[in-house]
């Protein structure tokens, strides 16, 4: 009888042990992802087709005066809503300011009008800088899929603006310095195994109205897919770029990324892939990836 009383109070001792540990690590969690920060929401960086674009910037509580550019984009469709601060907690706890960029979404916008736009944010957020509390020779780029195309459009063709425009914003350049993206789409004229190729040349088979009648002229696809295809703009002028890809992806494969890394190292610049095998279209740990993400950034952006 006393053995089974020992056995039953080590067993409600492992009990108890486990519940609080599962405590801990639920508190942990929690505080990870709740740091302190200040958010200013629905700021109008430009107008497309009658409609305001608008960007929030979250502030943490300690910034090191580093800006970081978000896409809010899937598709190449974006919700404000679909930003929550708590998904950029890694980026905030390493003191860097989030700005996430809304764009309207396709078909609405041609894509094309979307790097337009999304090149005006980076002026925009260039031009306000010393309001944000952030240094303008400091901004990294973020985003996934349409987001990491549209986050790499801004690191292969970012650059001066026009000195002569008589909006002060558009004097600005829409350079970033550092660029990290999830399963990019690099090169639309080139779809590779994709499942969105039809095979016939032309744009992806999901998108097809969403780069403008003229898309549908093979000829003007040609010149279209390739302006705002980022492997065909890749520079000297190139920043860091850390990319994040699962080799089991067939919406975006992973030869998108790989070819872009080889023409990078073609012109002497050396894009960081990180393949995450089995992976498709997205994964259960890109959590832990934003992180590693965040820790890049500021030793690129110091």
């Amino acid at each position: 009888m006393n053995r089974l009383r020992r056995i039953a109070h080590l067993f409600l001792r492992f009990v108890l042990a486990i519940i609080l540990l599962a405590l801990l690590l639920f508190g942990a969690g929690w505080w990870y992802f709740h740091p302190s920060f200040t958010e200013t929401r629905g700021i109008v960086y430009t107008q497309r087709n009658g409609h305001d674009l608008t960007l929030n910037v979250v502030r943490p509580a300690h910034p090191n005066g580093i800006g970081i550019l978000v896409m809010i984009s899937g598709r190449w469709k974006s919700d404000p809503k679909k930003f929550q601060p708590w998904l950029a907690s890694s980026f905030l706890r390493q003191g860097h300011t989030i700005i996430a960029v809304n764009h309207l979404s396709q078909p609405e916008a041609t894509i094309m009008e979307t790097v337009e736009d999304v090149h005006r944010a980076a002026r925009f957020v260039r031009h306000h800088a010393k309001d944000y509390g952030i240094d303008p020779n400091r901004l990294g780029v973020f985003g996934g899929s349409s987001g990491g195309h549209l986050s790499l459009m801004l690191a292969t063709r970012g650059g001066p603006g026009d000195p002569s425009a008589p909006d002060p914003v558009d004097r600005e350049s829409s350079a970033v310095q550092a660029a990290t993206v999830f399963f990019p789409v690099t090169d639309l004229l080139n779809l590779g195994p994709s499942t969105e190729n039809l095979g016939d040349g032309g744009p992806p088979k999901s998108f097809r109205k969403s780069f403008g009648p003229k898309a549908a002229d093979l000829n003007e696809w040609k010149i279209i897919g390739r302006d705002v295809s980022p492997i065909f703009h890749i520079t000297q002028a190139l920043p860091p770029v850390l990319i994040a890809h699962g080799d089991a992806d067939t919406l975006v494969p992973l030869d998108q990324s790989t070819r872009f890394k080889q023409r990078a190292a073609e012109l002497g610049h050396e894009v960081a892939l990180t393949i995450r095998p089995g992976q498709k279209h997205g994964w259960p740990t890109m959590i832990w990836d934003a992180h590693l993400f965040a820790g890049w950034f500021t030793e690129r952006l110091r």
